[in-house]
């Protein structure tokens, strides 16, 4: 079935005018998207038939962009391809289609409109993860508030970090609080899929909250909270101070806030998630302190702005994709290529994609997969 013409092109409209006519089908989106590496796919031939009104949405091929950003960075005319990707996952959420690989898109959805998280978790556990470390509730004055996220608060693998980053802020003399069950989701993957109702719904739900306490400063580990509370909040009118693990991390290594007991020894990789550079520009800042920490580093191919994506971004993280289409595999492959024993991250949708792939390879104790935070907690 073939979207009807005008509610694709009204999409379209919404999401950014009808940009989609500047694109004069160069196909250098196609030679930069990581899907390319895995499977034909393309970009360029998406954009043509959503011109057209002719995007037909129940298939698969709208539901694969990672909203990595390769594309637009590559794109010679300014076509707004993740904007437009969006667009059309919006007209086929309104018609409820989906293809098998993304019900559970739609199954998120739920979750987060019922308890503000996309993993079928109950509100009153988002925290149990901080129970034994009796952290403080966010009060006017601190110095941060310490937005946890769903991951961290949720999943087993994550909760390691997020138990690090309290460690960390503790020892550093940091004055922070959480916010417990009162934290929402963020929403910034499930409005990749284009529930933009419910994305709005979860956002003036956490900025009620942070008005209610006092918030100014937030901390987040997650390169999707920071993008999100940075540049999609204020769309709401509502504007706060955010700063990423990785830059605080760096700012308390370097005024001597944070001194570590020892140095780490040995080589180390990092993988860039998009949403922290290619997307934000923070690419010097996990550098700096994995030096900091004594640690050698040894660089990845496609490493800062042409870093290979995981394959989690844009809701992809509930998406299952076959294996031999994998990211992550690759990007594991690269790592052991190296050499390093260690491949460090910033994001929770990169450690878990990251695991995975680690997990489902042959040989998986050769190569540690490591949060930035875990690294410095453990040289404490």
């Amino acid at each position: 079935m073939a979207a009807p013409f005008k509610e694709v092109i009204a999409e379209i409209k919404a999401a950014g005018g009808g940009v989609a006519r500047l694109c004069y089908q160069c196909g250098k989106c196609d030679v930069v998207c990581p899907w390319n590496r895995v499977r034909d796919f393309s970009i360029r031939k998406l954009i043509r038939e959503a011109s057209l009104g002719l995007t037909a949405i129940e298939e698969e091929e709208i539901w694969r962009c990672t909203t990595c950003g390769t594309c637009p960075a590559a794109c010679p005319r300014g076509v707004e391809q993740i904007e437009l990707g969006v667009a059309l996952r919006r007209v086929a959420s309104s018609y409820e289609v989906f293809p098998a690989s993304a019900r559970a898109a739609r199954t998120a959805r739920g979750s987060l409109q019922s308890d503000g998280n996309p993993l079928g978790e109950p509100r009153e556990k988002r925290a149990d993860w901080s129970r034994e470390l009796e952290l403080p509730t966010f009060a006017e004055g601190m110095e941060l508030l310490y937005f946890v996220g769903c991951y961290y608060a949720y999943d087993p693998r994550l909760r390691k970090v997020a138990h690090a980053t309290a460690r960390v802020l503790k020892q550093a003399g940091v004055s922070f609080g959480v916010l417990g069950t009162k934290e929402s989701c963020c929403g910034e993957s499930i409005r990749k899929t284009g529930a933009e109702a419910v994305f709005k719904a979860l956002a003036r739900e956490n900025i009620k909250t942070f008005v209610d306490h006092g918030v100014r400063r937030i901390l987040v580990a997650s390169p999707h909270c920071y993008h999100t509370f940075k540049h999609e909040y204020p769309e709401l009118m509502v504007r706060f101070e955010v700063v990423h693990l990785s830059q605080l991390l760096r700012e308390l290594l370097a005024t001597g806030r944070l001194r570590p007991a020892r140095r780490l020894e040995g080589a180390v990789s990092y993988h860039d998630p998009c949403y922290l550079g290619r997307h934000n520009g923070i690419f010097e800042e996990p550098r700096e302190v994995l030096e900091r920490l004594g640690l050698t580093l040894v660089e990845l191919p496609d490493a800062r702005h042409e870093s290979l994506c995981c394959g989690g971004g844009g809701g992809r993280i509930w998406m299952e994709t076959p294996k031999g289409e994998r990211f992550a595999d690759l990007r594991i492959a690269q790592a052991r290529a190296v050499g390093a024993p260690r491949l460090a991250t910033a994001c929770p949708y990169c450690i878990t994609m990251l695991e995975d792939a680690r997990l489902s390879l042959a040989d998986e104790e050769a190569l540690q997969v490591r949060d930035l935070v875990e690294l410095v907690a453990e040289a404490l």
